[in-house]
C-alpha cells in the first residue's frame, strides 16, 4: 500500500533567523522537498541550518500548474514542508489557498500538520501595549477599490483592528486613520519586528502620522498597524 503524503505547514522567522523552533528545523530536515514563495529567501534560511532540500516554488502568481505539481508530489506519498518568506504560512499569503486545494482534491489521502512558529501579527500584539483582548485582523488592505470605505468601517469597529501595510502606502494609511478615527482612539505602528531596527510608534493617529512624515528614513520595511478599540 502506498504511503500517504504529508504536508507540514512550517512557521519560519519574520526577520531574525534565530527565531525558529527545534521542531521546525527537524521537519525541514525530514521533508522530501520545501515548498516556498521565493527560493532565494528560503535557501538563505536552509543554509543557516545546514539543510539541503529541493525547492518547489508556489506563490500568489504561480497559477494552477504550480499547485498541480504540489498535489502530484503529495499523491506520490512525498513529505513536503510549506514555508512562506516570513512567518506562518496561510496568514495573508497564498499558503491558505494551497492548503484548501490539498484538502479539497486529496481529502483524507494526505496528512496536513501544523508546525507553529513566528507571526508578525502575534509579535505586534505582544509589544504594542494596547487593549487587544478582542481584535479584527484585516491582513493587507486593498490598494484602491474599497479602501476609504474600509477606513470608515475601522472607525466604527468597537474591537481593536490589526492590518499589515507596505512602506509605499503606510503614510497614506495613517493620514486616512487620522481623518476618520474619532477622538480618543489610539494607533500603534510596529515596524521591522525582530530585526535590527525594530520600533513601535504609538499615539493619537495624527501624532503617529506626523512622526512618519518627519522621519522619512523610517518609512521602509514591514509594518503592522494596530488601532485600539
Amino acid at each position: 500500500m502506498q504511503e500517504r503524503g504529508r504536508l507540514s505547514i512550517v512557521g519560519t522567522p519574520i526577520g531574525n533567523l534565530g527565531d525558529i523552533t527545534f521542531r521546525a528545523v527537524e521537519v525541514l530536515k525530514q521533508a522530501d522537498a520545501v515548498v516556498c514563495e521565493d527560493t532565494r529567501v528560503s535557501a538563505k534560511l536552509l543554509a543557516r541550518y545546514g539543510i539541503e532540500k529541493p525547492l518547489v516554488i508556489y506563490h500568489a502568481r504561480s497559477g494552477k500548474i504550480a499547485g498541480d505539481r504540489v498535489l502530484a508530489l503529495l499523491a506520490e506519498g512525498k513529505h513536503l514542508a510549506l514555508v512562506t518568506d516570513a512567518g506562518t504560512p496561510g496568514i495573508s499569503d497564498p499558503g491558505a489557498e494551497l492548503v484548501a486545494r490539498v484538502r479539497e482534491r486529496l481529502k483524507d489521502g494526505v496528512r496536513i500538520d501544523a508546525v507553529p512558529g513566528p507571526s508578525a501579527l502575534a509579535a505586534a500584539l505582544s509589544i504594542a501595549g494596547l487593549p487587544t483582548a478582542q481584535f479584527v485582523f484585516l491582513g493587507f488592505l486593498p490598494h484602491k477599490k474599497g479602501r476609504q470605505t474600509l477606513f470608515r468601517e475601522i472607525a466604527d469597529e468597537e474591537r481593536a483592528v490589526v492590518f499589515y501595510e507596505s512602506p509605499h502606502r503606510i503614510q497614506k494609511a495613517l493620514l486616512s486613520l487620522a481623518e476618520t478615527l474619532p477622538e480618543g482612539r489610539r494607533v500603534a505602528v510596529c515596524r521591522e519586528l525582530t530585526k535590527m531596527h525594530e520600533s513601535v510608534v504609538e499615539g493619537a493617529p495624527a501624532e503617529v502620522a506626523a512622526y512618519f512624515a518627519t522621519h522619512t528614513d523610517e518609512v521602509r520595511g514591514e509594518f503592522v498597524v494596530i488601532v485600539a478599540p
